[in-house]
């Protein structure tokens, strides 16, 4: 069985911030001694793309920062952690409003200017007295430059932070070395995305047009914060958004868009690791289907499946709960299961039998702390067959007591 490769670039320690990015990092009482008060800003406008949550119940954080980002210029992102401000009713309406208006008026910029995000518990209002009282004393110029404290203090449940960081060359008349791409990201459970999930930005010293920077996010979304699922339950509050200072100068497009990627990429898989009571990050790879539209469909009905991932979890090499799932996929009536090929790892488990010494070594694997679990479907042509992969986790009785305790 082949290791992953480890595609991290530094220690998230000495991630810093790219060139034009500084932040501000606070406790404000919002639920504990822990930080939940986070700006990260720039003295320019950047050129800025972001998705959102399709949920009906979407926080008032989310409709006011689609009309904040929908020029596609942004000067800072605020995000208040362990309240998520979702079913609040015009008051909590108002509270975003007046959250980005105090954001902005610290650093100088117009109030559509600034993204909010909120995460944690549904239905409670922002303590708006400690939000003020910090708002009143909020100035530049902000004292982080690493990204560290930025994802720390976006935290719930998650257990570390996660950070990724990468580089991208640019052009030959751009000065000052290579543009930076860093992105953070938050959640580890109630993730099952409908368009991004969870928490995550993204920011580049890269100079590109907010065009070409929103084609390139919403394809990298999709493969990526879009491909990932903890539970099956999608949050009110999922927003993912990158913003590019410009402060690096300009930078090939479909090399930004690659390097959007990997970063994005990077914390998907460390989200997916992270999830509520996780043991075992899973990776499914599905291939030889009609269209990427029924690979990726497969693939979620196989990662979502409450059975696979508790025979993950029990390092049970059960592969036909692995069928099963393909199974469920009842409107695909072009998938025979004749023509379809299981693998855990680089062992093929159906229809060749792997035997007793196979499963022997395959309950070894399924304990490891990644499980690849790849299906062929035999349906599309080999040259242009649907190919998808999804993240994921096992479930485990954690998960179980972290969401019954969660609000008291």
């Amino acid at each position: 069985m082949t290791a992953p490769e480890d595609r991290s670039e530094e220690p998230a320690a000495d991630i810093e911030l790219p060139r034009g990015f500084t932040a501000h990092v606070a406790n404000v009482g919002i639920k504990d001694a822990t930080d939940d008060f986070v700006v990260i800003s720039t003295e320019v406008p950047c050129a800025a793309a972001a998705v959102f949550t399709r949920s009906r119940f979407a926080g008032p954080s989310v409709e006011l920062s689609r009309r904040h980002v929908a020029d596609g210029s942004l000067r800072a992102v605020v995000v208040v952690s362990k309240n998520a401000n979702v079913a609040t009713g015009e008051a909590g309406r108002a509270d975003a409003e007046e959250l980005a208006a105090g954001v902005a008026g610290a650093i100088g910029a117009d109030p559509s200017d600034v993204l909010v995000a909120s995460t944690g518990v549904i239905g409670r209002r922002y303590p708006m007295d400690r939000v003020r009282s910090h708002l009143a004393r909020l100035a530049t110029p902000f004292p982080i430059t690493s990204a560290l404290p930025v994802a720390t203090a976006m935290m719930t449940t998650d257990t570390h932070p996660k950070v990724a960081a990468r580089t991208v060359p640019t052009r030959s008349d751009a000065v000052g070395g290579p543009a930076r791409v860093v992105g953070v990201a938050k959640g580890v459970g109630m993730i099952e995305p409908d368009m991004a999930t969870m928490l995550a930005f993204v920011f580049t010293d890269a100079e590109v047009a907010p065009d070409v920077l929103d084609t390139a996010f919403r394809r990298v979304v999709d493969r990526t914060f879009n491909s990932l699922s903890v539970d099956t339950d999608t949050s009110t509050s999922d927003t993912a958004a990158v913003l590019a200072s410009g402060a690096a100068g300009a930078v090939d497009a479909d090399t930004l868009e690659q390097v959007l990627g990997e970063v994005c990429l990077d914390l998907t898989r460390q989200l997916a690791a992270d999830g509520e009571g996780a043991e075992t990050l899973i990776v499914v790879e599905v291939r030889g289907a009609r269209d990427d539209a029924q690979a990726k469909r497969v693939a979620k009905a196989i990662v979502n499946s409450p059975l696979v991932k508790t025979a993950v979890h029990g390092a049970d090499p059960n592969w036909g709960r692995v069928a099963m799932a393909i199974g469920k996929c009842s409107d695909d009536t072009d998938i025979d299961q004749d023509r379809v090929r299981i693998r855990f790892g680089d062992r093929e488990v159906y229809p060749t039998d792997p035997g007793p010494d196979g499963l022997a070594d395959l309950e070894t694997y399924l304990k490891g702390d990644e499980v690849l679990i790849g299906v062929d479907l035999g349906v599309g042509d080999e040259r242009d067959a649907g190919r998808w992969t999804v993240y994921g986790c096992d479930l485990t009785d954690g998960y179980v007591r972290i969401n019954a305790d969660y609000t008291t």
